[in-house]
């Protein structure tokens, strides 16, 4: 890895990441339903080392993208510039989404451009899978991530979970029970109101929503979670 730089050239990061790649490594991605089609099969440890040692260059970070390589677009991701990330630019990259490796990591992004709270409601309403996904993989980022945001900004995204809880398809249903789920866990208030929707998804005559309530009740009313809160509540008023 010393070989990378913050200088060093798209090619030069697809040509190491080429020669850093591993058949066992990929058909192990493939034990966790990652496609492996576009990947040649380095860790997510060594991209986020690689990502470190180029440091941030929005340019490069989309010609990394346009290699289709999925490594070159996760390394994309954690270089984009988000303040200049457009909506378009956006769009064109979840126009690529193929496998739920790539749109969480990408989504982690997203969630920091000027533009999140556009694309998670444009994304959620989406009938591609992997888009839709994407949509709510940034609600679960942005109960993380975007800590200053006022109370109501993150509690009117729970009418999406609601609305999108039937979607059957695999990784759209578990990426809304993350968001309800992450959702529940940003502070006591956040808890009651996202523990009410998950009570009364877990009551829906619809598989997939009483699925997703179910295990979002297990997991907002578990151990970790309530002491989690308690310690955010600690904290809040320390």
């Amino acid at each position: 890895m010393a070989a990378l730089s913050p200088t060093s050239s798209s090619a030069e990061i697809v040509a190491h990441l080429r020669m850093l790649g591993s058949e066992d490594k990929r058909q192990g991605m493939r034990r966790y339903g990652i496609r492996i089609d576009r990947a040649v099969g380095v860790s997510h440890g060594v991209q986020r080392e690689i990502a470190h040692r180029i440091k941030r260059n929005h340019e490069r970070a989309f010609e990394l993208w346009d290699s289709g390589i999925v490594e070159a677009q996760f390394i994309a991701s954690l270089t984009a510039d988000p303040r200049r990330f457009s909506v378009e630019d956006a769009r064109t990259w979840a126009g690529d989404f193929d496998s739920w490796d790539i749109v969480d990591g990408v989504s982690d992004l997203f969630v920091d451009t000027p533009h999140w709270r556009e694309l998670i409601a444009e994304f959620a309403a989406d009938e591609r899978e992997f888009v839709r996904r994407a949509g709510f993989a940034m609600i679960a980022w942005s109960a993380v991530h975007r800590k200053s945001e006022p109370d109501e900004t993150l509690l009117g995204f729970l009418p999406l979970v609601e609305a999108h809880a039937a979607d059957p398809r695999n990784f759209v249903w578990k990426a809304v029970s993350w968001a309800l789920r992450s959702l529940g866990k940003r502070s006591e208030l956040h808890h009651a109101a996202a523990l009410r929707l998950a009570e009364r998804l877990s009551a829906s005559p619809d598989r997939t929503a009483r699925r997703i309530g179910r295990e979002s009740v297990r997991d907002l009313d578990g151990p970790k979670t309530m002491a989690r809160l308690a310690r955010i509540a600690a904290r809040s008023s320390g």
